[in-house]
């Protein structure tokens, strides 16, 4: 609270630790859970059934779908089985009328293909540590998603995420950490924290020319819209 964050998503990315990601949830009022299996998870993870996705995400405490999406940069080989996941998730969201958290890496063609081919319009969501062109940027919103950026735009070789960032209309950008990684500078190198996320708030807010009030009442107005909350 003293660095002025309110309400934290804490992000599931595989079945085995969805009872931890509920209990935070349940522990803590200002804290909300998804349920979802991250793309590159693996080797002997349990793969998710719409079932599993359904009755996970009934709780009241789960305001999303994923973390899902594609991964064509940790992944190699044969990827039809992290489509089909990914299309397992969008059914699930539908489903349910909740918010995607999608995650892509070299495959932003193939996302944005998919969520049109299931209709992911209907429940939107965030393109999560977002890191593509604007192209894709706008390819999403156009799909009724959320841009989230995080501490990567403060890095001196993140020349194109700024762009974006800088040029997103307010009513369509999230902030995140992506904890426990890519803390933000002055941090960076340093395991990543909800509190570091005010650093990228305060470098969002001179890029884009306004308060940093100003864009903490856009962004968190942001996530209370696109989480019912």
């Amino acid at each position: 609270m003293e660095a002025g964050v309110s309400h934290i998503l804490c992000v599931c990315v595989q079945l085995e630790t969805f009872a931890e990601v509920r209990q935070t949830a349940l522990d803590h009022r200002n804290v909300f859970g998804s349920v979802g299996v991250h793309p590159n998870t693996d080797d002997g993870a349990r793969e998710p059934s719409i079932e599993e996705l359904l009755e996970f995400g009934r709780d009241p405490l789960i305001v999303a779908i994923g973390e899902t999406g594609l991964d064509y940069f940790r992944s190699e080989g044969e990827l039809s089985w992290q489509r089909e996941r990914f299309r397992c998730h969008i059914r699930a969201a539908r489903e349910l009328k909740k918010p995607l958290i999608i995650h892509t890496r070299d495959a932003a063609n193939d996302v944005i293909a998919i969520l049109r081919e299931e209709k992911a319009r209907d429940v939107g969501g965030i393109m999560h540590c977002f890191v593509e062109d604007w192209e894709t940027a706008v390819a999403a919103i156009d799909l009724g998603f959320y841009i989230s950026i995080s501490g990567i735009v403060t890095f001196k070789s993140a020349g194109a995420v700024r762009e974006v960032a800088k040029r997103l209309p307010l009513d369509r950008l999230l902030i995140e950490t992506d904890a426990p990684w890519l803390a933000p500078v002055p941090k960076r190198g340093r395991q990543n924290e909800p509190a570091f996320v005010r650093y990228t708030a305060e470098f969002l807010a001179n890029l884009r020319e306004i308060t940093l009030d100003e864009l903490a009442e856009g962004t968190s107005n942001n996530f209370f819209r696109l989480f019912g909350i």
